[in-house]
């Protein structure tokens, strides 16, 4: 995975946090490397949703796709186009159908595996590490991973739709039989007999089916009872995730069943729903006025749905997770969230946030601290007081500046990282992997903790504006508008562009992001996933850069 690190212990991993937000207007989310969201996606009219092992897809009206969620592989980045007519998510890869019958796929398969040739084709479906087409005559095309046979397709042109599980391949003919092949240890492979399906959907393990009468029938593993559908005949939709499955009925509403670990099988309330899908603990379902609701299991890796608002005045990333701000004090999470860092507490009276290494910092009206996530060392358990104004977080320490201009540290400080130094003239602190920095009254610039690697060995001089901690490097942003950097730069992190015109300033682990007076972002350092590309537009107000993802607030059109 091109040198991606694995966080198995705190100390392993980085990223950090820095945000200037420079407008107080409300503003919509886009990310983009190893994390992809776009939460002025529900501005658009949605045709269709997908939903895949870590990811989730949307065909849009006008032909294009927008994808959201992991994106490691590219799986959630679809290619630039307004001609497709469906789409599909699997594991670890995406599939689409265009308009001229031709299949465009992303992510790891297609680094091996090619799409077959041909303009003939009606219908796709992506599963675990393989995938099928249907043509246009009926007949089924199968290529990927084919250790179970799930590619070993029927002969036959008189299918009209397919399904793909994690091993294992569906399709039910024109005369509502069902033919399985592929891995069958849980009897995934072996549908129920009969002539009168209509739909199919294959989850990880097992199988769904709805009946012409509109009943439900499931087969296949069912540890989680997963493959025991509710009663009733007014079924249109079948989605089935890993371990659960989702349903829509003839009047709107979502039921599900199976494994609800943290809510995956509680759909929303409503009855304005058209369609439906589930993925590996999260489903998508959307409304008729063409909305997306998504809601997942908060533990997922960096499985995130856009969020129904567009109403954000500060975003933050950390290692592996991402907050959110609105304007009413409400934060959002997303992301990698094993430990809980990516699950905010409730409450509307929140006006500062930090994301850690796997926690996280946010600062109240009333001028206290709320911490949550890995604490092992005490890093989410900050100090009492009510005169913080602002909040830092690094791998494993957190820091906090007093409305006196004094810093407070806590947390890691194997390094003396949660030690900062004495002083009542701090107007702002920032806090790398396992160093922090702080900016004074008089625009120079103190740093501490580890040091190897130069970090926290501040350059001499007044004229400086905002700093910013990354994984083992230091910026600053200078009252000109130019940047210095220092510390590690095997990836060119610590080497800003050498021009003026910058307002802001963001120091992820490896890479590096800033915003032009003019709302354009330009990045630098590690980009393996595209972190540290330039998106488009010049509409940005706030930048931030996380362990392999970037975020930014875009003002809406």
């Amino acid at each position: 995975m091109s040198g991606k690190k694995t966080p198995g212990v705190l100390l392993i991993a980085g990223m950090l946090i820095l945000l200037m937000v420079t407008g107080a207007s409300a503003a919509s989310i886009v990310g983009w490397g190893d994390q992809l969201v776009n939460t002025d996606l529900n501005h658009q009219k949605i045709v269709a949703i997908s939903s895949g092992g870590f990811h989730n897809l949307a065909l849009m009206a006008d032909g294009s796709i927008a994808g959201w969620g992991e994106n490691h592989l590219g799986q959630a980045f679809p290619p630039d186009s307004n001609d497709y007519v469906a789409i599909a998510a699997g594991y670890s890869h995406s599939l689409a159908l265009r308009s001229d019958g031709t299949i465009a796929g992303w992510g790891i398969s297609y680094k091996y595996m090619p799409i077959p040739e041909g303009n003939n084709y009606a219908a796709v479906a992506a599963g675990g590490y393989h995938s099928l087409g249907l043509t246009l005559d009926g007949s089924i095309v199968a290529w990927g991973n084919n250790y179970f046979g799930q590619i070993n397709s029927p002969a036959g042109n008189d299918f009209v739709a397919i399904a793909a599980g994690e091993h294992h391949s569906l399709a039910l003919r024109v005369d509502g039989t069902i033919v399985a092949w592929g891995d069958n240890r849980f009897g995934q492979a072996s549908p129920p007999n009969g002539n009168d399906f209509v739909t199919i959907a294959s989850g990880e393990n097992f199988g769904l089916a709805i009946k012409a009468d509109g009943r439900i029938a499931g087969w296949g593993q069912n540890d989680y009872g997963q493959a025991s559908p509710p009663d009733g005949n007014n079924y249109v939709a079948i989605a089935a995730g890993d371990t659960y499955s989702l349903a829509l009925r003839s009047d709107g509403t979502l039921t599900a069943w199976g494994r609800d670990a943290s809510g995956q099988s509680r759909p929303p309330d409503g009855n304005d729903f058209i369609a439906i899908d589930a993925g590996i603990s999260c489903n998508v379902a959307l409304r008729a006025d063409g909305m997306v609701v998504a809601w997942n299991n908060p533990t997922a890796i960096r499985k995130t749905a856009p969020i129904e608002t567009n109403d954000y005045v500060l975003t933050v990333a950390g290692y592996g997770h991402s907050l959110a701000l609105t304007s009413d004090g409400k934060i959002v999470g997303w992301g990698l969230g094993g430990y809980g860092q990516a699950s905010p507490p409730d409450g509307n009276d929140y006006i500062g946030l930090a994301a850690g290494g796997f926690h996280s910092l946010a600062l109240k009206a009333n001028g206290t601290i709320k911490a949550w996530g890995w604490d092992q060392d005490g890093q989410s358990s900050p100090p009492d007081g009510n005169d913080y104004v602002a909040v830092a977080a690094g791998v494993g320490h957190s820091l906090a500046l007093r409305s006196n201009g004094t810093l407070v540290g806590w947390g890691v400080n194997k390094h003396g990282q949660a030690e900062p130094p004495d002083g009542n003239d701090f107007v702002a602190v920032s806090a790398g992997a396992n160093h922090g920095l702080a900016l004074r009254s008089d625009g120079s610039i103190v740093g501490w903790g580890k040091n190897d690697y130069g970090q926290a060995s501040a350059p001499n001089g007044s004229g400086f504006l905002a700093i910013a901690g990354g994984g083992d490097y230091s910026l600053a942003l200078r009252t000109d508008g130019s940047i210095t950097g220092w510390g590690r730069n095997d990836y060119g992190q610590a080497t800003a562009p050498k021009e003026t015109g910058f307002i802001a300033i963001a120091a992820g682990y490896w890479h590096a992001l800033a915003l032009r007076a003019d709302g354009t972002i330009v990045g630098w350092g590690h980009n393996d996933y595209g972190q540290a590309g330039s998106p488009a537009g010049d509409n940005y107000t706030a930048i931030a850069a996380g362990g392999w993802n970037s975020l930014a607030l875009r003002t809406l059109p």
